[in-house]
């Protein structure tokens, strides 16, 4: 048998409350200190105790990019787990399960399927004192079959119960190890994959989507957030707050999203950078607030982390369905520029870039993630997030020293030959205006709809739209020139997308991609001629109707040749992508 090492997929799955999640995170943590590489992937169900969750490792000795959809270790923890991902498993894997759990074993057998049964909870009461800590048998002997040193695993325990006493410790040791000997004696030797430590271990950050726009908004300055939670942009919320003492951050978590919006606009108007973040279904109450940005021209950050809908849709999972909504949300034409950073990576620069180019051009920038990227974690070195070198700018933003000079009356909105007035922020005498939601003059006063002051003002403010793009990139290319199939996406697929090509590269198929990050203002004059040069262009996206494709094809007229979308609230993943490529040439 020939040993695979430092390749492959574990899942922990069992009902909420049986430690699946703490547990995957645990396991995690002691796989990232031997030095290896890590993507993990959560799906849980919307309610407190119950139901169906799983937490997936992948482990590598390279960077990782994307999840697999083949498992090769499953570890069980409920009947539910083997019936719903006991097909997961890829052919030569392994069943991992209490010999007291309950389930079809012949129909488990039949998929080539290994079973390893382990007396997880019997263990845990005789050696540990307590049937609880049989998830932590369940990770020793993970780690005993994939020859993992026991050590790490160890060190793990020893810091996550350390605040629950020496005995709590004791225990949960003594039972691990039980179940790394029972495990490793038992059923090392048939499984074929290995986990073993690097010599090199660089300290290294593990990191979702989520922190890393948390940790960008505070690089980039953000002095108030106010939010209401809505999965699954509240874990923003939920870090932002964490840290408001040490950082300044004013935080309000506000009675809905109407209001969090709300806030964030006064807050901005007042000067503060400022930033609320939810879902489709709360950004669908903010839209009147969105078209007051707009006309006051306040800058304003908004984070919009996707989820299916329509209406309240299914919480926990993940989609690429609002795209278009985002684009053309409030009543009304005004400037907006709309971002989706794809990794962690770019959720953080993305973000800085966001504050900046809200008050650069005054208006709201909306950040769109879904959930997938949210709660998706990858290990990245420190250097990816250089938060000493971020440089804030603020714009058109007059000092005071400006305003004491100032001979005339401070017009908010003069009319400018780029759309952008210079900003004063309220407090100085001579900075006395009107923020008005109805159309304005210069000073913001309302002009009871008179015709030409209309034509200047919304002319003013159109000026900048078009002049935003100098300020947008073009799409990241990955892959080799000339390609044959040139995949497209945007936001989340990027990682997907990107171990597709490597796949299909050295498989003998060359194929590249481009990925967009700035979607709007569209970014025509970078993107066009990559469109154009793609020979057989494949939209990859996570929507059932292909919104990019569909604005790309508005834009550039360029349609695309082939579309791979995925709507059943699942990620895309390069397997899935290959797959369907595959079936269209089949049935081209």
């Amino acid at each position: 048998m020939a040993t695979k090492t430092n390749d492959l997929t574990i899942r922990l799955a069992g009902e909420a409350g049986q430690g699946v999640e703490s547990g995957g995170a645990g396991f995690s943590k002691a796989l990232s200190r031997g030095g290896l590489w890590l993507h993990t992937y959560t799906e849980y169900m919307s309610r407190i105790r119950g139901g169906l969750n799983f937490f997936q490792i992948r482990v590598a000795e390279h960077p990782l990019w994307a999840h697999t959809e083949g498992v090769h270790l499953l570890l069980a923890f409920s009947p539910e787990a083997v019936t719903d991902y006991g097909g997961h498993i890829v052919p030569g894997g392994a069943l991992l399960f209490d010999d007291a759990l309950k389930f079809d074993h012949e129909a488990v057998a039949r998929r080539k399927v290994q079973l390893y049964s382990v007396p997880l909870t019997k263990i845990a009461q005789e050696v540990g004192g307590n049937k609880i800590m049989a998830n932590t048998c369940g990770l020793g002997a993970l780690a005993g079959i994939v020859e993992y040193p026991y050590e790490f695993v160890a060190e793990v325990i020893k810091q996550n119960f350390a605040r629950k006493g020496d005995a709590v410790v004791q225990g949960n040791l003594k039972v691990a190890e039980a179940g790394y000997k029972f495990g490793g004696e038992k059923y090392a030797a048939s499984f074929e994959w290995k986990v073993s430590p690097l010599a090199e271990r660089p300290a290294r950050m593990q990191v979702n989507g989520n922190q890393a726009i948390a940790v960008g908004a505070i690089a980039a300055g953000c002095r108030f957030m106010s939010g209401y939670p809505m999965t699954p942009a509240s874990s923003i919320l939920e870090f932002m707050a964490s840290h408001a003492k040490k950082y300044d951050i004013v935080l309000k978590q506000t009675e809905d999203e109407i209001a969090a919006i709300c806030f964030a606009i006064g807050a901005g108007n007042a000067g503060a950078r400022a930033m609320t973040a939810t879902s489709g279904g709360g950004f669908s109450l903010m839209v009147e607030a969105l078209g007051l940005a707009g006309m006051a021209e306040v800058p304003v950050v908004i984070v919009e982390a996707q989820r299916p809908g329509p209406s309240t849709g299914m919480p926990t999972k993940t989609e690429q369905g609002d795209l278009l909504f985002a684009l053309f949300a409030s009543q009304g034409e005004f400037p907006r520029i709309v971002l989706a950073p794809g990794t962690q990576e770019e959720c953080f620069h993305t973000t800085v870039r966001a504050f900046n180019l809200a008050e650069k051009w005054q208006c709201p920038v909306i950040v769109m993630t879904d959930f997938y990227l949210t709660t998706m974690t990858r290990l990245l070195l420190p250097a990816e997030f250089p938060i000493e070198r971020v440089t804030i700018d603020r714009g058109e933003l007059l000092a005071a020293e400006q305003l004491d000079r100032l001979a005339g009356p401070y017009l908010r909105y003069r009319d400018t030959p780029s759309g952008i007035s210079p900003r004063a922020l309220p407090g100085h005498p001579k900075a006395v205006h009107q923020a008005c939601s109805d159309e304005h003059d210069e000073y913001g006063h309302f002009e009871d709809e008179d015709a030409a002051n209309r034509l200047k003002m919304a002319g003013k403010r159109w000026r900048k739209f078009q002049h935003i793009t100098e300020d947008l990139r073009g799409p990241t290319i990955y892959g080799p020139e000339g390609a044959e199939i040139t995949l497209m996406g945007w936001g989340s697929s990027y990682g997907a997308m990107r171990e597709a090509v490597d796949t299909l590269n050295a498989g003998g198929t060359r194929v590249n991609l481009l990925h967009f990050v700035d979607i709007w203002p569209f970014p025509e004059a970078q993107a066009a001629p990559l469109i154009e040069a793609a020979r057989q262009l494949v939209a990859v996206e996570g929507n059932q109707s292909g919104q990019f494709a569909h604005l790309v094809r508005a834009m550039t007229g360029r349609r695309a040749d082939r579309m791979v979308l995925r709507w059943d609230g699942r990620p895309l993943s390069a397997e899935y992508i290959i797959e369907q490529l595959e079936e269209a040439k089949v049935h081209a």
